[in-house]
């Protein structure tokens, strides 16, 4: 800087006079003038700084105000505006500009008559999903992916290097496939699902059970470990084995804390609804030589007096129980996936063409998914119409078994309306006989000498209070 002020020092004079002091000697006016020079550069230097590293070459009023609050001086107020400043130039004599900053002269009548703007759209907020596990679903919200690479020229002519020259070798969008895990993923899949499967070594099965429902890293194998379950169940039906272990897969998989299964949800009811209600679970089994020439039914029952294997009734239960735990969990998160489960046991419930261990499971299903609103709502109303299936099982040697769990399913839930309603009030039911043929009316036959016979007054009373005429 030079030894002259570039601050011009009658500025300084104009105001101390401003304030009252009349006279100043000449060396303080300059040495003010030199002071306020100071000021400005380093005001201006600091302001330049915030200008640099916004991105900008133009200085603007706001990086002035920062510059003045980093040097802990007062800020300036009304200059700031979203539109550029006008300013004007005022002469108070020669050599002697004013500069001020014009203001808009606006006409009343205009602005009264001017039409009012329009009300602005309220703020509303959406959330969607941006990725799910590294890839991004295909929805309006997110941008469309273009593939590049796809303009170029294809065949065996192609030039190889021209993708790669493009900047273009990997712009395709890979599916989530086996190349994406580390290597110590890929080993973990594959020692998981052989142990799964393992029937000599118990103990790897349970250690497989076990990494699935304890470890936090298995969130990364979770699509894959989904793909076997549903390829195992859907090519396994023959081995109750395996598909027992598939549910256990699943049951401990919904049991580990740390992963995140809402978006994997509606791929996981599939196999185990198959495994609750599925037609023909397990092998057929062969009857023993005293046998009659009874044939055999299709959920691997013999035929020897009505005797039938638990093996496939127990994977229906615990499948049962996982769709159970299902609902339970992510009924909030997922709409109607109780409704939708709920609906298809029924389906399968009331289908006379399905075997009696679907009927078992479906039921089972059920009653522990709607609890006792749903066996009223749904179960009890069809029960007459389910009479005549369970009338035609108990008929036959073959299958009397199979209607005896049935049988059993139903009074079960038909003790779970009766304690939803209450301390029982059936003492006045001394003679239950009395009431087969109002039972029957309501529930069929079947379930009514049931009723009778387990000596239930409490149920009896509950059915005959329930109008089921809706």
């Amino acid at each position: 800087m030079s030894n002259g002020s570039i601050w011009n020092p009658d500025n300084v004079k104009d105001v101390a006079e401003s304030v009252g002091i009349a006279s100043l000697p000449d060396n303080v006016i300059e040495e003010l003038a030199r002071d306020v020079d100071y000021r400005l550069a380093q005001v201006l230097e600091e302001a330049v700084k915030f200008m640099r590293h916004g991105k900008r070459t133009t200085l603007s009023t706001q990086d002035i105000s920062n510059a003045l609050r980093v040097l802990n001086v007062e800020p300036l107020y009304g200059y700031e505006s979203t539109r550029p400043l006008r300013f004007g130039e005022a002469s108070l004599g020669p050599g002697q500009p004013l500069y001020y900053v014009e203001d808009e002269e606006v006409d009343f009548e205009k602005l009264i008559n001017a039409p009012l703007p329009k009300v602005p759209r309220e703020i509303t907020f959406t959330a969607h999903w941006l990725a799910v596990e590294g890839v991004q679903p295909s929805i309006p919200q997110n941008p469309t992916a273009i593939n590049h690479a796809d303009l170029l020229p294809k065949g065996p002519n192609a030039n190889p290097h021209l993708a790669a020259a493009n900047g273009l070798d990997n712009v395709n969008v890979k599916p989530l496939v086996k190349h994406v895990l580390s290597k110590e993923s890929q080993e973990l899949f594959a020692k998981l699902s052989s142990a799964l499967i393992d029937e000599t070594n118990s103990e790897w099965q349970n250690a497989a059970l076990s990494a699935i429902q304890r470890e936090p890293g298995i969130h990364q194998l979770v699509t894959y470990l989904l793909t076997f379950i549903a390829e195992k169940v859907t090519h396994s039906m023959k081995n109750l084995f395996v598909l027992r272990q598939m549910m256990l897969a699943t049951e401990s998989l919904l049991r580990n804390p740390s992963i995140y299964l809402d978006p994997y949800i509606a791929y996981m009811v599939p196999p185990v609804l198959t495994c609750c209600t599925g037609k023909h679970l397990g092998p057929a089994q062969q009857a023993p030589s005293n046998a009659s020439s009874e044939t055999l039914n299709g959920n691997g029952v013999n035929g020897n007096g009505g005797a039938s294997s638990p093996a496939h009734y127990q994977l229906r239960e615990l499948a049962a129980s996982i769709l159970k735990q299902m609902c339970k969990q992510f009924s909030a998160s997922n709409q109607g996936l109780k409704s939708r489960i709920a609906r298809a046991c029924l389906k399968q419930f009331m289908d006379p063409n399905k075997p009696l261990g679907s009927h078992f499971g479906a039921l089972l299903a059920l009653q522990q998914i709607t609890q006792a609103e749903g066996v009223k709502m749904l179960v009890l109303p069809n029960l007459r119409i389910y009479d005549g299936i369970l009338k035609d099982a108990i008929a036959d040697e073959s299958r009397r078994g199979d209607a005896e769990r049935v049988l059993g399913v139903i009074i079960g839930g038909l003790e779970m309306v009766e304690r939803a309603q209450g301390p029982s009030r059936a003492n006045g039911f001394g003679n239950l006989g009395g009431l087969k043929d109002r039972l029957a009316e309501k529930v069929g036959e079947v379930v009514a000498d049931k009723i009778i016979a387990q000596g239930k007054s409490g149920v009896a009373q509950v059915i005959l209070e329930t109008d089921l005429s809706l």
